[in-house]
């Protein structure tokens, strides 16, 4: 492997990748349990502004450590002096003189060394008590942060447009991790629901327990998305409206990275309003937004979900899971002593020997050569039916059911039908009618209005951005006419409706005219 060239940094940095390795020497060494508790000790005192430790101050911490929590080692029991050595050789632990603690010479000479930190070996401590305690209660998916990034990309847009570097910086900073933190985070969770449905069978109980709530929280995060993602596109073209240069140049300005050049100052933060950009609001047409394809992927996760249920509760309700009992009969046949006693025991399982079968004919007896033993003959065909029931497929049980046809049901659902219809003509001829830029839509003319959207909006697949879209039903005429940049608002009894990038009009349809318009915000 060939290292990457590094920045440069003054020297402060030139560690090789050698020595970056050589950290975590003491995850594999025999007394890692004690190395790691060690490391334990030396955090806990720095949590307390206690960086540099002697050898008895470090016995004294451990001991703490000890009284609080049984799986710490005794420090009477560990030969500090060369576990301390041990991590100073892999870089981990800096060692250094105090001599004010000696009153002699030879006390000088005999160990008085205090012991700290390195900054990469406190990163590798991190990173390994990271590993260590990860757990899935860490793997979610956060809907609350979908507000937060529009009010910061509205509080953008105003700090660039009055020239407010430091501001600039401070959110557009805040932005970068906040979807570094979405992204890292989706991440997680969708691998965690991998490793469950890898590990189903061995806790079927722990998914069932908690189904409701992973269904209920991937819905809930969907929902946040779809709602948020036309707003949080149209606030990063108000932010690019106020000017992209002069927002970059701001950032770098307030910067305060000490060993990056201007120019890489000046390039890192292009690069991440570019993958913010990516997220939100791909500059193409055709371009899917990271946003979108978060919402494709967690709508898959909610498929996966309940086909995993559904695997489970089949699994429970026979009371062992079908990849069990094809384990539990491979290992049957692999123990068998004799053949004679696997054909048995195919037998008994899958019940081919039966002679229900032998008389059953090829479809094309002519076409097989009588010369042919039947070892040598093409098989047979066998339907699952007449293997299992010994019956022919078709073969009845005796005279059919008497069917009930319950016609006064039937006549009194089709009278409910024709009610429901002619109250949605009613709404749709409202909706026609109606100003829809100051009208509140009911819960009937929103039900027209959605299923008209539905159909106009089925046709954008293999369609045109630019072409208007149309649909027709219950005697109103729908129009969708594109209008980049923009999105339209409709007020309905559920809340508000908000449409990406389209113009709605609604017209009688006997009519070309549009009647009442509603016009994008």
């Amino acid at each position: 492997m060939t290292a990457q060239p590094s920045r440069p940094t003054f020297g402060l940095d030139d560690f090789g990748l050698d020595d970056r390795m050589r950290l975590f020497g003491y995850v594999t060494a025999e007394n890692r349990f004690a190395y790691r508790w060690l490391l334990r000790a030396f955090e806990a005192a720095r949590s307390s502004y206690h960086v540099m430790l002697h050898t008895a101050e470090v016995a004294a911490t451990l001991g703490a450590l000890h009284e609080a929590d049984p799986d710490c080692p005794d420090p009477a029991e560990l030969e500090l002096p060369r576990l301390l050595d041990a991590l100073v050789e892999w870089g981990v632990l800096d060692r250094g003189q105090d001599g004010t603690r000696a009153s002699t010479l030879a006390e000088y000479r005999n160990r008085h060394s205090v012991y700290q930190f390195t900054e990469a070996g406190y990163r590798a401590h991190r990173a390994v008590e990271a590993v260590l305690t990860a757990t899935m209660d860490d793997s979610t998916l956060s809907r609350l942060v979908f507000a937060d990034l529009l009010a910061d990309l509205a509080a953008l847009a105003a700090a660039n447009e009055t020239g407010d570097a430091e501001e600039v910086y401070r959110k557009l900073n805040r932005l970068d991790r906040a979807l570094a933190d979405i992204a890292e985070r989706a991440a997680r969770f969708y691998h965690m629901l991998g490793d469950l449905s890898r590990t189903n069978d061995v806790r079927p109980e722990a998914f069932l327990a908690h189904k409701d709530a992973l269904l209920a929280h991937l819905r809930d995060f969907h929902d946040e998305l779809q709602r948020y993602t036309p707003r949080l596109r149209a606030a990063v073209h108000e932010v690019e409206a106020t000017g992209l240069e002069r927002l970059v140049e701001a950032a770098a300005e307030a910067d305060e990275r000490l060993f990056h050049t201007p120019t890489q100052r000046l390039e890192d933060w292009r690069r991440r309003w570019r993958g913010l950009r990516s997220w939100l609001a791909p500059p193409g047409a055709e371009e899917t937004s990271e946003a979108d394809r978060l919402a494709d992927a967690t709508i898959a996760a909610i498929g996966d979900v309940l086909a995993l249920l559904r695997r489970v509760t089949e699994a429970r309700r026979g009371g062992v899971s079908r990849e069990s009992q094809l384990r539990h009969l491979a290992a049957w046949f692999t123990r068998v002593p004799s053949q004679d006693a696997a054909d048995a025991l195919f037998d008994a399982v899958f019940g081919l020997g039966a002679p229900r079968h032998v008389a059953v004919t090829h479809a094309d007896p002519e076409a097989i050569p009588t010369r042919l033993s039947w070892w040598e003959s093409p098989a047979v065909e066998l339907s699952r039916t007449l293997v299992a029931t010994g019956r022919e497929p078709g073969q009845g049980r005796g005279r059919p059911a008497r069917i009930d046809r319950s016609d006064d049901r039937r006549h009194r659902l089709r009278a409910d039908q024709l009610a429901r219809e002619r109250r949605l003509a009613d709404a749709a001829a409202v909706l026609a009618a109606e100003d829809l830029d100051g009208h509140r839509l009911d819960a009937e003319q929103t039900t027209v209005l959605l299923r008209l959207l539905d159909i106009a909006l089925a046709a954008r697949v293999g369609a045109a951005r630019a072409v208007p879209l149309a649909a027709a039903g219950h005697g109103v005429r729908l129009t969708l006419t594109p209008t980049p940049g923009r999105f339209t608002t409709v007020r309905t009894a559920a809340g508000r409706l908000l449409l990406d990038g389209y113009a709605l009009s609604v017209a009688a349809a006997g009519h070309t005219a549009v009647h009442r318009q509603l016009v994008p915000a």
